[in-house]
């Protein structure tokens, strides 16, 4: 009975250090590379605590490393025009507004703060396409937006994603509705010769930018 009691104990604690990190850890049934055990996640996420307490998110950033995301990365962190990190989360968006329903993520300025929310559809996706999300989303710090801004963040986005696959193949899951919008990306990348000639196509053929301004601060047409 003692030895019960010690074990109970034992548990106890564990659970409640577990508890204690506040930290949400990656659905079961998210495929990772091989490289995030849970004892590797949990060593880089107290550098991203500020930014979200999701650890998907601390492995979609971590897997930005030695990219063309790393200054979306090092924005994120706080390298920004706000000198604060951004806050990552899953958000229904349609409670921002409802124009944005179906969108992918949406990046948003709140009292001086930045703020990336994906939508939940995206909850299980590889967390290597959530870095290619991310890369582009981090580009957007302030209230203005552009045609040229657009281009630029969706042609990082191919870039990215292009990279994550070459590091981390079983990235791919064609399962995800996210995988097939950064596969969508990727070719149009490829078709212009990893140029954006066709991105840059894509989005000022889409209705949802229709109303932007052809540049903004720090994006020039190009």
């Amino acid at each position: 009975m003692k030895k019960l009691f010690s074990l109970f104990i034992i548990m106890t604690l564990y659970s409640g250090a577990v508890f204690a990190k506040g930290f949400e850890p990656v659905p079961a049934n998210v495929q990772l590379p091989a490289k995030y055990t849970q004892e590797y996640i949990d060593s880089i996420s107290p550098e991203y605590k500020k930014v979200s307490n999701e650890q998907i998110f601390h492995v979609a950033l971590d897997m930005m490393k030695g990219t063309s995301g790393e200054f979306s990365r090092k924005a994120i962190l706080g390298y920004n025009i706000t000198q604060y990190p951004v806050k990552i989360e899953f958000r229904d968006l349609s409670e921002i507004n409802e124009a944005y329903s179906t969108f992918d993520a949406v990046g948003w300025k709140k009292r001086g703060k930045l703020y990336i929310y994906i939508n939940p559809k995206h909850e299980y996706a590889p967390p290597g396409a959530l870095a290619a999300l991310l890369s582009h989303e981090a580009l957007h710090q302030d209230e203005y937006n552009s045609l040229s801004e657009e281009t630029y963040a969706w042609t990082l986005e191919a870039t990215v994603w292009s990279e994550i696959l070459k590091k981390y193949p079983e990235s791919n899951n064609l399962e995800s509705s996210l995988v097939t919008r950064e596969n969508i990306l990727k070719q149009l990348l490829e078709k212009g010769n990893y140029t954006n000639k066709y991105i840059k196509k894509t989005v000022y053929a889409n209705q949802g930018y229709k109303n932007l301004p052809l540049t903004s601060p720090g994006f020039k047409d190009k």
